[in-house]
C-alpha cells in the first residue's frame, strides 16, 4: 500500500468515526423524547388490543350501589354517577379513540396524497382548481370543519371518522404537493423521462416514495389532533354515541355537575386524552428531527 492510499484509508476511517459521533450526539438529543412518545402510544395500543382482558368490569354495565364510588380496591379509578367503573371505561375508550385517530388519519391520507401528487406533478389548470378548493377548506379551523361535518352526518363511529378525515385532507395534500413540486425538477426524474417512462409511472414510483418522510411526520402529528378532535366532538354530543365509552363523552357527562363532588370523573379521562396526544406529539417531533437533513447537519 502506497503512502497516498494509506492516507486515504486513514481519512476515510476518521470521517466514519466523525459521522458515528455526530449520529450518536443526534440520537442522544432526540431519541429519548421520541422513545418516550412511542412508549406511551404502545401502552395505549396494547391497552386497546387487550381491553377485554384488562377491564375488571363491563364498561357499559351500571351498578346503582356503586354510584360515585371513590377510587379504591374494587373500583381502581372510582365509578361514575351510574356506577360504571371508570378504569374499565377508560380502557374501553382507548379502542374508540385509537380507532378514530387511526381511521381518520388513514382516510385523510387516502384522499389527500393522490390529490397533492396529481396537483403538484401535473400542474396547470388542475393545480389551480385543486388549490382553490384546498384554500376554501383551510379557511376554517380543523375543529370547526369537523363540527359542521359531524352535525351534518350524525353521531356514529363511522361518521365521526369521516367528519375528522375531511378537514385533514388539505394539510396532507399541501405537504405532498410542495414536495412534489421540488422533486419533479430533480435529475432522477429527468433521467426517468429520458428512458421513456410514462409520467404516471414516474409520479407513482419515483416521486411519491420521496414524499413519505415529511408525510410520516405530518401523519403522526395529525393522529394526535384527530384524537383531540374526537374527544371534543364527543364532549359536545356529536361524536361517538352511547353505549360506546368515549373519553370526551365521559367528560361531558361529569364536568358540569360532578366536578367538585367527584373530581376523579374528570381527572382520569382528561389525563388519558392528554397522555395519548402528548405521546403522539413527542413521537412526531422526534421523527421530524430525525428525517429532516437540515437538523442533522
Amino acid at each position: 500500500m502506497t503512502v497516498l492510499e494509506h492516507g486515504a484509508e486513514l481519512a476515510k476511517a476518521g470521517a466514519n468515526i466523525s459521522n458515528r459521533r455526530q449520529a450518536a450526539r443526534f440520537l442522544a438529543r432526540h431519541y429519548p423524547l421520541g422513545a418516550a412518545g412511542a412508549a406511551i402510544l404502545i401502552v395505549f395500543v396494547l391497552t386497546a388490543i387487550f381491553a377485554g382482558a384488562i377491564s375488571p368490569f363491563d364498561p357499559t354495565s351500571t351498578d346503582r350501589g356503586a354510584s360515585l364510588a371513590l377510587p379504591g380496591a374494587v373500583h381502581w379509578l372510582g365509578a361514575d354517577f351510574m356506577g360504571r367503573d371508570i378504569f374499565s371505561r377508560i380502557v374501553g375508550g382507548s379502542r374508540i379513540s385509537l380507532a378514530v385517530g387511526l381511521g381518520s388519519t388513514l382516510l385523510g391520507c387516502l384522499v389527500g396524497v393522490p390529490v397533492g401528487l396529481l396537483s403538484g406533478y401535473f400542474g396547470g389548470w388542475l393545480d389551480l382548481i385543486v388549490q382553490r378548493l384546498i384554500d376554501m377548506m383551510q379557511s376554517l379551523p380543523l375543529l370547526v370543519t369537523a363540527l359542521v361535518m359531524a352535525a351534518a352526518l350524525g353521531p356514529s363511529l363511522r361518521n365521526t371518522i369521516i367528519a375528522i378525515a375531511i378537514p385533514l385532507v388539505p394539510s396532507i395534500s399541501r405537504i405532498v404537493r410542495s414536495n412534489t413540486l421540488a422533486l419533479k425538477e430533480m435529475p432522477f426524474v429527468e433521467a426517468a423521462r429520458a428512458i421513456g417512462l410514462s409520467e404516471t409511472w414516474i409520479a407513482i414510483w419515483h416521486v411519491l416514495p420521496n414524499t413519505l418522510a415529511p408525510l410520516i411526520v405530518l401523519v403522526t402529528a395529525q393522529f394526535g389532533s384527530a384524537i383531540l378532535v374526537e374527544a371534543s366532538l364527543s364532549f359536545l354530543g356529536l361524536g361517538v354515541p352511547e353505549p360506546y365509552p368515549s373519553w370526551g363523552r365521559m367528560l361531558s357527562e361529569s364536568a358540569a355537575e360532578y366536578m367538585r363532588a367527584a373530581p376523579w370523573l374528570v381527572i382520569f379521562p382528561g389525563l388519558a386524552i392528554s397522555l395519548v396526544v402528548f405521546g403522539a406529539n413527542l413521537l412526531g417531533d422526534a421523527l421530524r428531527d430525525m428525517l429532516d437533513p437540515r437538523l442533522r447537519s
